[in-house]
This record gives structure tokens, C-alpha cells and sequence, in this order.
């Protein structure tokens, strides 16, 4: 079966568990409100595509392409993006559930995570210079050996980051979120 070339399509309401997605790319491609949960949409080209409002849990993306892929109000629980082709690999992520996903050792500088709830995600030795969380959650989240210079995390909560372990080079923290950048001292900040 060849690959399938689709060039600014809009997919609305699809339920993918339901109805196979077809393999092939899909070139600035608009998902809205579709359900992938689950689904292998392995090796698949995701060329400046927009997914809003769409159900991405626990999908298999083993070498599926992200390039310059906008994720808004999505569900990603789960998401194991470790397994995406790198290749020109570039995601943002607006309003969206990331909990329990995995960046593992991507490298992704520059990338824009906006009103996130990254609950026990792992960053672990990911690259994210430059990188912006606004508003994000990160109660849980793994920073280990991470290189997060310069990046803003001054609006976001409850990360824990060893100074130590990432790298943290003109990295914006807030006053309040400090605490988080001690803990392994176990002091107490008043």
C-alpha cells in the first residue's frame, strides 16, 4: 500500500480508533476535535499541522514526524514523543494535558508550552534552551541532566530541578518557585 499525500486538509470529528487514519503526510492539515487514543500513527509526516481539541492519549508515534506541530487544548496523557523521528522535530503546546508523557532525550530549544499540565513528565536529558513554560504545572515532572538554559519557567509551579544535575545557564525562575531549585538542601524558606 503506498503513502497518501494529503495538502491542507481539516479533519473534524474523526474518530481514528473507529476509522483508520490512512499512513502518508499530512501538510498543513487541521485536526479538530478527533479522537487518535491509543492508535499507532506510526510513521506518519506531520508537516505544520494543527491538532485542536483532539484526544492524543497513549497514541504510538514511533517514527512519526512533528514538524511544526501545534497541539491546542489536547489530551496527550501518556505520549511517548522519546519514539518520534527527530528529524526537524518541532511541537508547541497550548492548553493541553501532557501528563505522564515522555521527552526523552529530544532535543526540542525553542519550544512553547502554554497553560501545560506536565504531571510526572520526563524530561530527562532533553534539550530545551530557550524553551518558554507559561503557566505550566510540573508536579512530579523528571529534570534530570536536562539542559534548560535560558529558559523561562517564571509563571510555572511545582517543578523541582537540581542545579546540580541541568544545566541552567540564564534560566528565569520566579522568587516563589526557588524552593524548587533547593529541595535536595532540605531547607526551610520562610
Amino acid at each position: 500500500m503506498t503513502n497518501k499525500y494529503f495538502d491542507s486538509e481539516t479533519f473534524s470529528k474523526v474518530d481514528f480508533t473507529k476509522q483508520k487514519i490512512n499512513k502518508g503526510e499530512y501538510d498543513n492539515c487541521t485536526f479538530n476535535n478527533c479522537n487518535f487514543e491509543g492508535m499507532h500513527v506510526s510513521n506518519i509526516q506531520f508537516v505544520e499541522c494543527e491538532l485542536i481539541d483532539c484526544n492524543f492519549s497513549n497514541t504510538i508515534v514511533k517514527g512519526t514526524a512533528f514538524k511544526n506541530v501545534q497541539f491546542v487544548n489536547c489530551k496527550l496523557l501518556g505520549v511517548k514523543f522519546n519514539e518520534c523521528d527527530p528529524f526537524l522535530l518541532q511541537l508547541d503546546f497550548k492548553d493541553c494535558q501532557l501528563n505522564f508523557s515522555s521527552f526523552y532525550q529530544l532535543k526540542l530549544p525553542n519550544t512553547s508550552f502554554t497553560t501545560c499540565s506536565l504531571e510526572e513528565v520526563d524530561f530527562t536529558e532533553t534539550v530545551l534552551t530557550k524553551s518558554v513554560f507559561d503557566d505550566c504545572n510540573f508536579k512530579n515532572a523528571i529534570f534530570e541532566t536536562t539542559n534548560i538554559e535560558k529558559a523561562d519557567f517564571r509563571t510555572s509551579i511545582h517543578y523541582v530541578i537540581d542545579p546540580d544535575n541541568n544545566r541552567l545557564k540564564e534560566a528565569k525562575f520566579s522568587k516563589e518557585g526557588i524552593i524548587g531549585l533547593l529541595q535536595k538542601h532540605q531547607i526551610s524558606i520562610e
